[in-house]
């Protein structure tokens, strides 16, 4: 099976595991878990979602192991897409200035902002524990993914 069918076939059954159930925080825990289990090589995949009082991003439902709970707006890989607005991949964290490192093991990351009617109201992260893990396709697929999470949503 090739990656771009393998998305396609994650984000049919993120379609399918929703359906019309609008609990956000319900969906934001079955995408994380349907992400987990479906995407090779990877060691966490979760959401981290927007707190306006401190500016920070908060942790959200994850699968993976135990992560940073709050990310500063603008700081890591997160904290940069979200600022930006913008999903970011990143072939070895090593290398990204003001990279984050809840887990060692994590050495490539990619990063999709949650954009309900014009506001960021969070960010996917995945990390992996092998650089270049992440690129184009995945980000397509997963900006797909984010997209499909959102629309039933009540937020």
């Amino acid at each position: 099976m090739t990656k771009e069918s393998a998305y396609s076939l994650t984000n049919k059954q993120l379609s399918a595991v929703i359906g019309d159930e609008t609990n956000f925080i319900a969906n934001l825990s079955n995408a994380a878990a349907l992400l987990f289990e479906n995407l090779p090589t990877i060691n966490w995949a979760g959401f981290y979602l927007y707190e306006p009082t401190s500016d920070e991003l908060v942790l959200g439902p994850f699968q993976g192991k135990v992560a940073c709970i709050r990310i500063q707006n603008g700081k890591g890989v997160c904290g940069t897409a979200f600022a930006k607005r913008e999903s970011i991949f990143v072939v070895d964290v090593n290398q990204f200035p003001g990279h984050i490192a809840c887990d060692a093991a994590s050495q490539s990351e990619i990063v999709i902002p949650l954009i309900k009617d014009g506001r960021v109201i969070g960010v996917l992260d995945i990390d992996a524990p092998v650089t270049s893990r992440f690129d184009a396709i995945d980000q397509k697929y997963l900006e797909e993914f984010v997209q499909i999470l959102l629309v039933p949503s009540i937020i």
